[in-house]
C-alpha cells in the first residue's frame, strides 16, 4: 500500500496558527448554528409544509444522526488525507446541501437534504480539534481552545436568534440559503489559510462504522416514533435491539487488534472520559432546551419567529462578554472548579427558567434565567474541549477529536429524540395530543386557543426539567476532574 506522503513542515504548522484557528472557525460556527436554528422555525416549517410537531423534529434529528454516525471514521479520513482537505471537502458538502434545504417543498425533502447537510458538518468538526491539537503546543491549547468552544458555545446560541430574524426576513428558507454564500467565503479562507499538515496511513473499521450507525439509527427512530406508534413491539425491538448493536459495537472494538473505530484505550485518560461525559451532557441540553421554549413563546405567547428568538439575547449577550475571561482562565484553572460552576449556573437557570413559562409571567422573569445560562454554557464548552485534548497522544489526535466529538452529537441526538418524546407525553398527558398536528393554526405569531393555553404552558414547562436534569448529570460528572499534566508541571 502506497504510504501518503508528508505535506508540511513544523514550520508551516506553526507560522500563522490563529489564522488558520479564524478560518476553521467560520465553517465551524455556521455547521454549529444549524443544530439549533430550525428551533424558532417550527411552527414555520409546520404550517408551509403542513407537517406534525414530530416531523419537524425529525428536521433536527436526521441532521444529527447524519453528523454524529460518521464522525469518528472522519476524525480517521483527516488523519489519512489531511485534515484540511477533508474539512474543505465537508464545507463543499454542507453548502451544496444547505441549498437544497432552502428549495425543499415537503417535509421528505427537508429531512433528506438536511441528512446530507450532517454528512458534511460530520467531515468538518473533527479536523477542527485535530489540528488545533497539532499546530498548538499544550501550554497555549487553552487559549486557541477558548476560541474553538466559545464558537461552539455562542452557535449554539445564537441559533435560534439568527433564525428567527432570518425567517422574519425572508422564510423559514433562508436560515438555509444564508450558508451559501458564508460556506463559500469560509472555503476560500481554509485553502488559503489553513496548514497542509502530514498525514498517517489507517486501516479502517468499517463493521465499526456499521454497527454504530444502526443502532443509533435503531434507538433514535424508536425513541421518536414511540408516542405516535403507541409503543408497540415495533418500537420496543427497534430500541432494545439498537442498545444491543451499540453493546456488540463496544464489544468489537474491544476485540479489534488493527485499528478500531474507538480506540478505547483513550478512555484511560480520566479527564477525556470525563470531558465526553460532561459535553454530551451539554450536548443533549443545548437541543433539548430550545424545542419547549421556542414552542412556548410562539403557541402560548403568540410571539412571532423574531420576537421568540429574542428571548436568547441575554443568553448570547452574557455568553459572548464572558468569553474572554473563560479564555484566560482555561490554562490556569483547575477544570473542576470552572466547569463545575458552569454546570451549576446552566442546570440551575433552566430549573429556574420552567417556573415562569406561565401564560401570564412577566417578560423579565424569562430573561433573567436565560442569561445566567448564558455565563455557564460560556464557561463549559472550551474547559472541556481543552482539557480532553490535553493528554491526547498526537497519533490518536483525529481519533480524539472524532471520539469528543461523537460524544457531543450522540448526546445531541438522544436529546433531540428525547425532548420529541417528552413533547408528545406531556402533551397527551394534559389532553392535548391533536394540538401539534400540523395546519397553519400553528404559524407563529398564532397562539394556540386561549381554552388550553395554560395546559400548553404547563407541558413545556414540564419538558423544560429534561435538559436541567441532563445539566446537573454534566455537574456531578465534571467533580471527577483530576489535575491536567500542564498544570502539576508549571507548579512542581
Amino acid at each position: 500500500m502506497t504510504q501518503p506522503v508528508t505535506q508540511t513542515t513544523s514550520a508551516q504548522k506553526t507560522e500563522h496558527p490563529w489564522r488558520a484557528l479564524f478560518a476553521l472557525c467560520i465553517g465551524f460556527f455556521m455547521l454549529l448554528v444549524d443544530m439549533t436554528i430550525v428551533t424558532v422555525a417550527t411552527p414555520d416549517i409546520m404550517a408551509e409544509l403542513d407537517a406534525s410537531a414530530n416531523a419537524v423534529l425529525w428536521v433536527t434529528s436526521a441532521y444529527l444522526l447524519a453528523y454524529a454516525v460518521p464522525v469518528l471514521i472522519m476524525g480517521r479520513l483527516g488523519d489519512r488525507f489531511g485534515p484540511k482537505w477533508v474539512y474543505i471537502a465537508g464545507l463543499a458538502v454542507f453548502t451544496a446541501s444547505s441549498l437544497w434545504c432552502g428549495l425543499a417543498g415537503s417535509i421528505e425533502s427537508l429531512v433528506a437534504a438536511r441528512s446530507v447537510q450532517g454528512l458534511g458538518a460530520a467531515m468538518m468538526t473533527p479536523q477542527t480539534m485535530a489540528t488545533i491539537t497539532r499546530i498548538f503546543p499544550a501550554e497555549r491549547r487553552g487559549a486557541a481552545m477558548a476560541l474553538w468552544g466559545a464558537t461552539a458555545g455562542i452557535a449554539t446560541l445564537v441559533g435560534p436568534l439568527a433564525g428567527g430574524a432570518l425567517v422574519a426576513i425572508g422564510g423559514w428558507e433562508w436560515i438555509f440559503f444564508v450558508n451559501v454564500p458564508i460556506g463559500i467565503v469560509a472555503i476560500v479562507l481554509n485553502w488559503l489559510m489553513v496548514p497542509a499538515l502530514e498525514t498517517h496511513a489507517h486501516v479502517f473499521d468499517w463493521l465499526g462504522v456499521a454497527l454504530s450507525g444502526v443502532g443509533m439509527f435503531c434507538v433514535v427512530f424508536g425513541l421518536q416514533n414511540g408516542e405516535q406508534r403507541g409503543w408497540d413491539a415495533v418500537t420496543w425491538a427497534l430500541v432494545v435491539g439498537g442498545v444491543a448493536i451499540m453493546a456488540l459495537f463496544v464489544w468489537w472494538q474491544a476485540r479489534n487488534r488493527k485499528e478500531p473505530l474507538v480506540p478505547l484505550s483513550i478512555f484511560t485518560d480520566r479527564n477525556f472520559s470525563v470531558s465526553s461525559l460532561a459535553i454530551s451532557c451539554m450536548g443533549f441540553a443545548a437541543v433539548a432546551q430550545g424545542f419547549p421554549l421556542m414552542l412556548y413563546a410562539q403557541l402560548v405567547r403568540g410571539y412571532t419567529a423574531l420576537e421568540a428568538s429574542l428571548l436568547m439575547v441575554p443568553m448570547a449577550l452574557v455568553s459572548l462578554l464572558a468569553a474572554p475571561l473563560v479564555g484566560r482562565l482555561s490554562d490556569r484553572m483547575h477544570p473542576r472548579l470552572l466547569t463545575g460552576v458552569a454546570f451549576f449556573l446552566c442546570s440551575v437557570s433552566l430549573f429556574w427558567l420552567a417556573v415562569p413559562m406561565t401564560v401570564d409571567s412577566q417578560l423579565w422573569q424569562l430573561l433573567v434565567p436565560m442569561a445566567v445560562f448564558g455565563l455557564g454554557s460560556a464557561a463549559v464548552w472550551a474547559p472541556l474541549a481543552a482539557t480532553a485534548t490535553r493528554n491526547v497522544p498526537m497519533r490518536l489526535a483525529g481519533a480524539g477529536a472524532g471520539v469528543y466529538n461523537a460524544t457531543r452529537l450522540v448526546g445531541s441526538v438522544i436529546g433531540s429524540a428525547a425532548v420529541a418524546v417528552l413533547i408528545d407525553l406531556r402533551l397527551n398527558a394534559h389532553g392535548l395530543g391533536g394540538s401539534l398536528a400540523g395546519g397553519h393554526e400553528t404559524a407563529a405569531g398564532s397562539s394556540v386557543p386561549p381554552a388550553v393555553a395554560t395546559e400548553f404552558a404547563e407541558a413545556m414547562s414540564e419538558v423544560m426539567l429534561l435538559p436541567a436534569v441532563a445539566l446537573a448529570v454534566g455537574f456531578v460528572a465534571v467533580l471527577f476532574f483530576t489535575t491536567p499534566r500542564h498544570m502539576v508541571k508549571l507548579s512542581a
